[in-house]
């Protein structure tokens, strides 16, 4: 129930300028979700919601951009635990190695995080080449690599 309606309230507030709690009550009931304020302030807390000011100058529900960046962090470390069986950094190339035929969805992954310092990617079946712009870059991500693993 409470994921179900934690999903609800991210698509509800994705697409409509929801600026209270009680707006919120009100499009959660349009979808046929019952809920007390007491369980919303939760579900926002949870959800890690802040209001934000909109295109049209009024504030507005949104997700946290920490909670954005928890989701990137989540989704790196899960995919490169499951897959990645080695790496080797030779300036600001980043050679991984990874189990046979998820060498794309790592890159796919990299790419989709949009990392400040990754110029691009390049996947094989069972090898990735990301490339960094500086050495410096490259030996930082390595970094992040070795705490993912």
């Amino acid at each position: 129930m409470k994921d179900s309606r934690q999903s609800v309230i991210l698509q509800i507030i994705s697409s409509q300028e929801i600026e209270t709690q009680a707006q919120l009550i009100q499009a959660l009931a349009e979808h046929g979700i019952s809920s007390t304020q007491a369980t919303l302030s939760r579900d926002i807390k949870q959800l890690h919601l802040v209001k934000e000011l909109g295109s049209s100058g009024k504030y507005h529900y949104v997700v946290s951009d920490k909670s954005r960046n928890n989701d990137r962090d989540m989704r790196l470390r899960k995919i490169f635990r499951e897959s990645v069986t080695s790496y080797a950094v030779a300036q600001n190339i980043i050679v991984i190695k990874t189990l046979p035929g998820l060498a794309s969805a790592a890159c796919s992954t990299l790419d989709s995080m949009h990392i400040e310092t990754l110029a691009g990617t390049l996947a094989g079946d069972d090898t990735a080449f990301l490339a960094m712009k500086d050495n410096e870059a490259a030996e930082q991500f390595c970094h992040e690599i070795d705490e993912m693993l």
